[in-house]
């Protein structure tokens, strides 16, 4: 049987950091309650579009494998901020890799994408269609926040992972999957003003009011994420004692934790970094997983399980059997441009340029 290998990996985490304290100085809250309520304590902010981050991502996953962009026979991208629509996000990463030989999917299912992506990357590799392919999963949402509305503003940071996928006789890369959506509970999670619906109703662009109903969605994230991991153990004969590690999607630290205990799985086996950079959306759990591959919380023929949940709601969780190398065949210079401002400096930009608009 043919399997997906994942041979490469990369991550590119913007350099402006916001932290809890740069937002208590234009939203009524502190560190504290943003801690107590979510785990987080910084953020990463974006200044180049989210296609640039995916680009230095890709080119990590490369290094990583030792491969070159002409052995791309295909990018999936995914995200839910797209810096352009048409063309497809997924061509301008082409364009930067000089990939091409890749055809180019863009992938939207909020905060699941990057995961989906991987779905789909590895049932392509699967069915022969290809032998090779770069999975990202990459997010600049701070352009969209609505940065007035503190219940919102405070979780999302913007960054990128990638992975290179490559066909296999052994049994490695995503073994088992559990993908779905709780369509009818789609509006607890629901952003006004992000979409061509909103056209024509006096809305700027990137104006957005976010409809965040967070009791709901913890309690849809947690049962979906659970009823996917059971999934995924039942199709692969596994007891939750045999996994390895756990890389859930990083949206809030309390449903990590629900989600953990229904799991019946200690800290030791579960891998948290939303400290460091908040929800990333479709980066989230990619770019976690290529920190716990970085910090030797991975190792060959481990076991691993990521949940993972967005907007829709979707959810998902992959079984993945990592294979013989946890450490990278090489790597590349290529990286974005520097950045003269700070995460808040850049977040006050964002801020005025939108009140700009609406004038």
């Amino acid at each position: 049987m043919r399997y997906a290998d994942i041979t490469g990996w990369g991550k590119c985490t913007p350099p402006a950091i916001l932290t809890n304290a740069d937002l208590s100085t234009f939203l009524e809250t502190d560190d504290e309650w943003i801690q107590s309520r979510t785990g987080m304590q910084e953020r990463r902010i974006s200044h180049v579009p989210v296609s640039d981050l995916a680009h230095i991502a890709c080119e990590r996953a490369l290094a990583a494998a030792g491969k070159t962009a002409s052995d791309v026979e295909l990018i999936i991208f995914g995200s839910c901020s797209f810096d352009q629509m048409v063309p497809n996000a997924a061509s301008r990463v082409q364009q930067l890799l000089g990939a091409d030989n890749a055809a180019c999917i863009d992938l939207n299912t909020a905060c699941t994408s990057g995961m989906y992506a991987l779905s789909v990357a590895t049932a392509m590799i699967k069915t022969g269609s290809v032998k090779s392919t770069l999975v990202i999963g990459a997010e600049v949402t701070s352009v969209l926040m609505d940065w007035s509305d503190r219940d919102v503003a405070v979780l999302f940071g913007d960054g990128a992972a990638a992975f290179l996928l490559e066909a296999s006789d052994q049994k490695s890369g995503v073994v088992a999957e559990s993908l779905g959506c709780f369509g009818k509970h789609r509006d607890i999670l629901d952003v006004t003003g992000w979409g061509t619906k909103y056209i024509n109703q006096g809305l700027v662009l990137g104006d957005t009011k976010w409809n965040f109903n967070g009791p709901e969605i913890f309690k849809r994230a947690v049962i979906g994420m659970s009823k996917a991991c059971d999934n995924v153990l039942e199709k692969e004969n596994l007891a939750k004692e045999e996994i390895d590690l756990v890389v859930p999607h990083q949206a809030n630290l309390r449903i990590i934790d629900a989600l953990a205990k229904r799991m019946g799985a200690g800290e030791e086996k579960v891998f948290v970094n939303i400290q460091r950079y908040g929800n990333m959306s479709a980066a989230t759990a990619p770019l976690a997983l290529v920190e716990a591959v970085e910090e030797g919380r991975v190792t060959p023929g481990a076991k691993l399980l990521l949940p993972a949940f967005g907007g829709g709601l979707t959810w998902s969780a992959h079984l993945i059997n990592w294979g013989a190398r946890t450490t990278p065949l090489g790597t590349t210079d290529v990286d974005l441009p520097p950045c003269a401002k700070t995460g808040l400096e850049l977040v006050q930009d964002i801020i005025a340029a939108k009140k700009a608009a609406q004038a």
